[in-house]
């Protein structure tokens, strides 16, 4: 059943149009503004086929993605990756270990069931954006704004994987 959601998936470009992706990356960008931390949102649609033989999950294919955009590469240590896998239904956050020790699991999964809750409805865009304002919140709690580093160590614009 899962190798048919996969080669089934929809596409990207259909999934988040250009007017979208930029509502997510002006997102992200107002978002860093109130905080210290960075924020990136990458989605895929499917895994590969060999990653599917293999059994990845989406939360290995979300740490991977975190380490293959370079999410951890902030001073502070305080990158967080929304991933989102459409073919799973999935929502990964994964932060790095500058956050670890300050939010715990709990208000991570917070954000993902808040996320997925949008997702039910329907509301892609909406949901991506909740996620994105949540982690802000989240970070701004833990890195107020002026504690970062004075550059945008993350790209804004989401990260289309695949």
């Amino acid at each position: 059943m899962r190798a048919l959601r996969h080669l089934f998936a929809p596409s990207l470009r259909r999934t988040f149009p250009a007017d979208s992706l930029q509502a997510i990356t002006d997102a992200i960008t107002a978002g860093e503004r109130l905080h210290g931390g960075q924020v990136m949102f990458a989605v895929e649609a499917d895994l590969p086929l060999l990653a599917l033989w293999q059994g990845v999950s989406a939360r290995q294919r979300a740490d991977h993605a975190f380490a293959q955009l370079r999410t951890w590469d902030t001073e502070q240590n305080n990158g967080v990756l929304v991933y989102l896998l459409l073919a799973d239904h999935a929502i990964e956050l994964v932060a790095d270990r500058g956050l670890r020790e300050k939010v715990g699991e709990a208000q991570w999964q917070a954000v993902c069931a808040h996320m997925q809750e949008q997702l039910r409805g329907g509301a892609l865009q909406d949901a991506v954006l909740l996620a994105i304002a949540e982690v802000s919140e989240i970070l701004a709690g833990h890195y107020p704004p002026g504690s970062g580093s004075k550059d945008d160590a993350l790209p804004n614009t989401p990260q289309l994987l695949g």
